[in-house]
């Protein structure tokens, strides 16, 4: 499908549940974003009409995921699709019973360990703290992030700003995450799982077809792994 020309934030989330999933800028696909879509507003200025403001606003309202889904790469996610990608990217597996089956690495369940009360959101830095990463620490960091949102253990919820000792916010905003489980609810996630991940895969890859019919099944692949 050709993306139409879209100028408002509500424009933006009619579009993401309309395709089902959207990548922020282009990636594999070219032309299939966000960014695409609004290539005559003015990103990066801070203005109401800065899609790039946008992607925070939409991630807070918590009806639509948005993380580093599609390629290691920032992507929008309907409440509607975003099940179906979580059972296929985890492999219908929740993060303990990974790490139980010897699945996951050391340094994600060093994060995932923070989110086992799921109704946790934390920002960045904390994680990074809390987790042992940094200096004299474990390594990596920003990738294991990326891993375990790739693999939707953990989705972009809202930023913040670090509070001095006076509670006064002060800096650049930072990312903060929490679980899909925290997200969208238990429940949610309990009902993704009742369907084989190849099902989910199944049902996404003709998604894909449906929406991009000019691209390749090899690209479609590309794009999902």
């Amino acid at each position: 499908m050709k993306l139409k020309t879209i100028k408002t934030m509500e424009q933006a989330k009619e579009l993401i549940r309309e395709t089902g999933f959207l990548p922020l800028f282009d990636g594999r696909i070219k032309d299939f974003s966000l960014n695409a879509a609004t290539r005559n507003l003015p990103w990066f200025s801070g203005e109401e009409n800065d899609p790039w403001e946008w992607r925070e606003q939409i991630a807070a309202e918590g009806e639509i995921a948005y993380g580093k889904f599609f390629g290691k790469n920032a992507a929008f996610v309907s409440k509607e699709w975003f099940g179906a990608l979580l059972n296929y990217r985890r492999d219908g597996y929740d993060f303990d019973a990974r790490w139980d089956e010897g699945l996951a690495k050391h340094k994600e369940k060093l994060i995932m360990d923070l989110f086992l009360d799921t109704d946790n959101v934390i920002p960045s830095y904390i994680i990074k703290g809390q987790a042992g990463f940094g200096k004299g620490g474990e390594k990596g960091f920003e990738g294991v992030m990326t891993s375990l949102q790739m693999q939707c253990y953990l989705v972009f919820r809202k930023t913040s700003r670090k509070l001095n000792k006076a509670g006064e916010p002060y800096g650049w905003a930072v990312a903060n995450f929490c679980t899909p489980e925290a997200l969208f609810g238990q429940e949610y996630v309990n009902n993704a799982y009742k369907e084989e991940p190849a099902d989910s895969y199944k049902r996404l890859f003709e998604r894909a077809r449906e929406i991009l019919p000019h691209i390749s099944e090899t690209e479609i692949s590309g794009l999902l792994k």
